[in-house]
């Protein structure tokens, strides 16, 4: 996959619990990733985040009851995560007006912030990367997108 990683592009990576934003310093032989903005959820045990019996139904023409699956509050908590992330985004894209912009994160979180992302990130929008490089150190993240690149 071809990209520009050229001075002023911003790298964005993220998965469900954790969302760094950068902004390349250097060029695009020799970048520099700087941090601008981090951004954590509180990854709280779902017996924390809250419980309940579970739900029943009646089926009146069967005359037979079932249970109804309990909502995954953890994966509600990710959800809620990642349309704050793509919020965020939208707003310093349109407060700081970047030169280009790769989204890199696992598919799962990238089908669920693409939905969310405004026209105007959109548009500089130049890559998305269905990679997991959240917990990695700025100098690897670095060194992968160089390696994509070449």
């Amino acid at each position: 996959m071809k990209f520009a990683l050229r001075q002023g592009t911003w790298v964005a990576v993220c998965d469900g619990r954790k969302a760094v934003l950068f902004e390349n310093e250097g060029n695009h032989v020799h970048p520099k990733l700087r941090m601008i903005e981090t951004l954590a959820h509180d990854d709280r045990p779902t017996h924390e985040l809250g419980s309940s019996a579970p739900g029943r139904t009646f089926s009146a023409a069967h005359g037979r009851h079932a249970a109804v699956q309990d909502t995954d509050l953890q994966d509600e908590a990710e959800r809620r995560f990642l349309r704050d992330f793509a919020a965020l985004l939208d707003r310093l894209v349109r407060e700081r007006k970047p030169v280009s912009l790769i989204l890199a994160a696992p598919a799962r979180a990238l089908g669920i912030i693409r939905p969310h992302l405004s026209e105007g990130t959109r548009a500089v929008l130049k890559a998305e990367l269905v990679r997991d490089l959240v917990k990695l150190p700025g100098y690897e993240i670095e060194r992968r997108l160089k390696d994509l690149r070449s």
